[in-house]
């Protein structure tokens, strides 16, 4: 059966992972925290070396190089805690190996009170032109309960300065469900977003589970991090509409599940992800995706490992082979993230009928749950769909593999 990757020449994206902070949020299930200083340096020598290797990596793993890139983005952890020089090493490293395009966009995630003078020329410098801001929330008490430093002045500083500096695509994040939040709060943070015109905005839902602090006392039913005072899931559930609806009606309109954008302000790099384009990560943690040559294979995963020490010591990649038909899972669930959803037509013309269509009783059933809709051919997540997102996702991960694409 003929391969079905269809993103085959398109630019590749790089993601490089900085988990550093200068303070480990409760709710944070990442792989980041705090570091002394003197592991900043043997961290970013081996990113260096590893995207001096990526050729190599890629060959090893089975995948398809490409050298040509249009996204570039820096995330973690708070990656510019790191000294100026120590960013600008890394993009070095990037630019050595790779052919960055002249459009290509460059986004770095900041904690809102790290971009010092010093820092956003060096950001201007490495050609930098979108920041991320965790801001999380507007209101000061909100924020300080989680372990965040800035407040909202902070906040509106750093938005004004990357302005002035020439960075204009600029995203804020905001999670519903922090302790102390309540519907006024959170309009409050929704209203302050609005009203410095952010073009593009990242809604999460506060996750609990085991790998935070803040999830774990949930679980347990405890009251340190002010666990007691997190709303529950239907308040939650609640935000988010909200959410969608204000920041709607505002002009920043939904295009993922927890993105938002105004008119051409979607984030490049994400819809790498969502559309399952080539994209290699570097770092602890960090993720790669590439098209594959190999007789069993539609496409390779490959990561890093998930603690700082083991990934400085050179721990062994994971590596994943991407079969047809985990290929075609991938193409529903991911792209049932993006509010204009799947065409089943298309689908059909990448995987062939057979395959797609015995996803029907799947679809089917979501359907009559109020989970999916339809129109056309076209397959779209319902707002209810969205908040029971992982739901969906799973019914599709489950189903039975058709024989034609095994």
């Amino acid at each position: 059966m003929e391969k079905v990757w269809d993103n085959e020449g398109v630019s590749l994206g790089i993601y490089i992972s900085v988990p550093f902070c200068r303070t480990k949020c409760s709710y944070c299930n990442f792989a980041s925290d705090v570091f002394s200083k003197a592991v900043f340096e043997k961290y970013v020598d081996r990113v260096g070396a590893d995207i001096g290797n990526a050729a190599q990596t890629a060959e090893q793993m089975g995948g398809k190089f490409e050298r040509e890139v249009d996204s570039i983005y820096l995330g973690g952890g708070t990656p510019t805690v790191l000294s100026p020089d120590q960013l600008r090493r890394i993009f070095d490293a990037v630019r050595s190996q790779f052919s960055v395009r002249p459009d290509t966009e460059i986004t770095v995630e900041c904690a809102p009170g790290t971009l010092t003078p010093e820092m956003l020329d060096t950001l201007l410098g490495c050609g930098v032109n979108r920041v991320s801001l965790g801001v999380q929330s507007f209101v000061d008490a909100e924020a300080a309960a989680v372990g965040r430093l800035h407040k909202r002045a902070t906040i509106l500083d750093d938005v004004a300065r990357l302005r002035a500096a020439g960075i204009t695509n600029i995203n804020i994040d905001l999670i519903a469900g922090l302790p102390h939040q309540t519907a006024k709060s959170w309009k409050q943070s929704l209203e302050a977003t609005i009203d410095i015109a952010a073009p593009h905005v990242s809604i999460y839902m506060l996750e609990v589970d085991e790998d935070s602090r803040l999830g774990r006392e949930l679980i347990a039913g405890g009251t340190r991090y002010h666990a007691h005072f997190v709303p529950d899931e239907e308040a939650v559930a609640d935000f988010y509409l909200a959410a969608c609806e204000t920041l709607g009606a505002a002009g920043v309109s939904q295009y993922e599940i927890s993105n938002f954008a105004r008119a051409s302000f979607e984030s490049r790099h994400n819809l790498k992800y969502w559309t399952r384009q080539s994209y290699l990560g570097f770092g602890v943690d960090a993720h790669s995706m590439l098209p594959s040559d190999l007789a069993d294979a539609e496409a390779v995963r490959f990561s890093t490992a998930d603690i700082l020490e083991k990934y400085v010591a050179g721990s062994a990649l994971q590596r994943t082979a991407v079969s047809r038909t985990s290929a075609l899972e991938e193409a529903f669930f991911l792209g049932l993230r993006l509010n204009r959803g799947v065409d089943l037509v298309e689908m059909a013309g990448r995987f062939d009928r057979a395959p797609v269509d015995s996803y029907r009783p799947v679809i089917l059933e979501l359907s009559q749950f109020g989970l999916l809709q339809g129109e056309g051919n076209v397959l779209r997540l319902t707002p209810r769909g969205r908040l029971l997102s992982n739901e969906v996702f799973q019914s599709f991960l489950t189903h039975p593999a058709p024989a034609d694409v095994r």
